[in-house]
């Protein structure tokens, strides 16, 4: 039987079998859970396919007369006049008018930083343009009796933060109705008294409202009432029963 000695002034102690791997050495690296070598993500030098009918254009910082700044301006990549994504001076933009797709490039690609603003920058620019070309769109389903929701022009417990505003009405089992003013650029309807529909360019936008909304009921696991968006469900839990 394996023993490890402890030398102390008086005597040796032998430790038993289950102390031995306390006192061993760790190794120098830790164990992985996955066997294959890390990959880094290619989401940056990913192209992005321009649809016919988007153009993009690059718009160059303002200058600032007499004005010293320490950080260096961000260049903005606008398309077609509705929607924009600022660059980060690190990253650089490329067009092939050609077979009509764009490709963003950093300055160095082993810096951690540039690396991963990289692939935000991409996103943030496909996003873009699948808004500006097609839309992004939310649907909520509101689930529970007398449940409802409507979209009125004027609301009387909330102020319109711009002119032609609307309001998300929602009846959602309160003693008074809930009011939601629509965000700017957002488009909201109602094709049915228990669904919302959401459409707007800014995805970001359009999913935070959408969030909003369902905060007020969220859905519940056990009789599963609430509001859900887009494809969301919700595994029911058995009742208790004392």
């Amino acid at each position: 039987m394996l023993r490890l000695p402890f030398q102390t002034k008086q005597t040796v102690i032998q430790l038993p079998d289950f102390l031995i791997p306390a006192f061993q050495v760790p190794p120098s690296s830790a164990r992985r859970f996955a066997t294959s070598a890390p990959q880094s993500s290619r989401v940056g030098a990913a192209p992005i396919a321009l649809p016919p009918d988007v153009n993009l254009r690059l718009l160059d910082p303002p200058k600032r007369k007499g004005a010293i700044t320490r950080v260096e301006p961000r260049r903005t990549i606008e398309i077609e006049g509705k929607a924009s994504v600022q660059l980060p001076p690190f990253v650089s933009y490329n067009i092939d008018e050609a077979a009509k797709k764009a490709t963003l490039n950093v300055l160095d690609k082993k810096s951690r930083d540039q690396r991963e603003m990289w692939g935000t920058t991409r996103s943030y620019l496909q996003n873009h343009i699948l808004g500006v070309s097609e839309g992004h769109t939310a649907i909520l389903r509101l689930v529970g009796v007398g449940y409802r929701a409507t979209v009125e022009p004027t609301a009387t417990t909330v102020k319109p933060e711009y002119p032609g505003q609307h309001f998300v009405s929602l009846k959602a089992g309160f003693t008074h109705p809930i009011e939601l003013g629509v965000p700017m650029g957002v488009k909201a309807s109602t094709p049915l008294p228990t669904r919302i529909l959401l459409e707007g360019i800014d995805k970001e936008v359009v999913n935070s409202f959408a969030a909003s909304i369902r905060k007020w009921r969220k859905p519940e696991p056990y009789k599963g009432k609430g509001i859900f968006v887009n494809d969301e469900t919700i595994k029911l839990k058995a009742k208790k029963i004392k």
